[in-house]
């Protein structure tokens, strides 16, 4: 006698991580960290990320990643890399034209580096957009 509650076919599981889930996690801690840390080091003292608005956003996106590495749809997946990358980019490029523009204006060039928050900012950057582009271009399994 057979069951009445059996299906018929086996089950199919659904994955909950993809394949760019360890990288989005990695890159959203990059980034999150990095929002924290000095941005920019002069003689004076170091001027932290979360100084500017651009640390606070970029601080405020970062979870963003970790919440499209738990989902398991690529399209949202690419889409939370690139809402937590352009708040970066913005930062990372902001930061660098100004201390370029104070050093020429001030004549003060090597007085001012870019800080360890602002280098893992753009290396997260990087990580999230590799990964957003590496799911883009690998085929639904």
């Amino acid at each position: 006698m057979s069951s009445t509650s059996s299906t018929s076919g086996t089950a199919v599981r659904r994955r909950v991580f993809h394949p760019g889930s360890l990288a989005m996690a990695i890159g959203g801690l990059c980034v999150m960290i990095g929002s924290v840390l000095p941005w920019i080091s002069t003689p004076l003292g170091h001027i932290p990320g979360h100084a500017s608005y651009l640390g606070w956003a970029t601080m405020f996106a970062a979870p963003l990643a970790f919440a499209g590495a738990v989902l398991p749809f690529r399209r949202v997946a690419i889409g939370h890399c690139l809402v937590v990358a352009a708040p970066c980019v913005l930062a990372v490029v902001w930061n660098v034209v100004r201390m370029v523009q104070v050093s020429a204006t001030t004549d003060s060039w090597g007085k001012m580096w870019p800080g360890m928050g602002l280098v893992m900012i753009a290396g997260g950057t990087v990580i999230l957009l590799r990964t957003a582009w590496r799911l883009y271009r690998t085929p639904d399994a």
